[in-house]
């Protein structure tokens, strides 16, 4: 099958593309790189020529929720129909558990595009995930300030970015599943000591302080609106593995 992943290149499609091609399948990058502007909805037809179905792995860093809303909107709107105008009849949309709970910021985003697909007749499938392990190092980036490690006062439950890659490429191949089973990782996490242990890892010890996020989206985060029901299927890398995977690369770099 030729299936097109849009954000081939993030955290996620790096994983899609490589289990899409482990399982024999063609996988054909969405990106600026390769003519195509999700946002603007350039290139997009001559791109899905050929193509069997649509993963959408894309992301924004934008954390406002009308800025993540907007993004999100306009990409899934500008997929589905370019999608129609090729007769394509599968859609795969990476969510987020809490996305139906929690009303602001990035998840508010997540939230508006499920609204779209659902709304939609026809073939598609939302998987929702947890954080990846690699979150945490994403925070050691965004919450640094003046050499101050900061980290969110949270709970989750992180998933392998690679397993979230492995079960896209599984759901595309088949029928369309609609709202599929939530997929998380094997262990509850407190974010702090995922971000303590992330910079143990690759050398840095500096202290990581938790701190409390304002507003609805802070409570959302302290209430475990972000972790899986009882009902989601577990992934089996454990933060602790990946972290040890991480430790391992940097001594073999230096």
């Amino acid at each position: 099958m030729r299936i097109a992943v849009a954000g081939a290149t993030g955290t996620v499609g790096q994983h899609v593309v490589a289990a899409l091609k482990t399982r024999g399948h063609e996988p054909v990058p969405l990106s600026r790189g390769t003519g195509v502007d999700l946002v603007a909805a350039t290139g997009l037809d001559d791109a899905l020529r050929g193509v069997d179905a649509v993963i959408d792995v894309t992301s924004t860093t934008s954390m406002s929720a009308k800025g993540s809303v907007a993004f999100f909107g306009a990409v899934t709107r500008n997929l589905l129909a370019a999608e129609k105008r090729a007769g394509i009849g599968h859609h795969v949309a990476l969510s987020i558990v809490g996305a139906d709970k929690v009303d602001a910021g990035y998840y508010a985003g997540k939230a508006a595009q499920e609204h779209i697909l659902m709304a939609t007749p026809g073939g598609w499938s939302i998987l929702r995930a947890t954080q990846f392990h690699e979150f945490a190092r994403q925070m050691t980036e965004r919450m640094r300030f003046a050499g101050v490690q900061l980290a969110p006062a949270m709970e989750c439950q992180p998933v392998a970015a690679s397993e979230v890659g492995d079960a896209l490429a599984d759901i595309a191949a088949g029928d369309p599943r609609g709202l599929d089973t939530d997929l998380a990782g094997p262990r509850v996490e407190r974010m702090t000591a995922m971000v303590r242990d992330y910079l143990a890892a690759v050398g840095d010890g500096r202290h990581v302080f938790s701190v409390s996020m304002p507003g609805a989206f802070g409570k959302s985060l302290r209430d475990g609106a972000i972790l899986p029901g009882p009902d989601a299927r577990l992934g089996t890398q454990t933060f602790a593995e990946w972290v040890a995977a991480q430790a391992a690369t940097t001594t073999t770099a230096a």
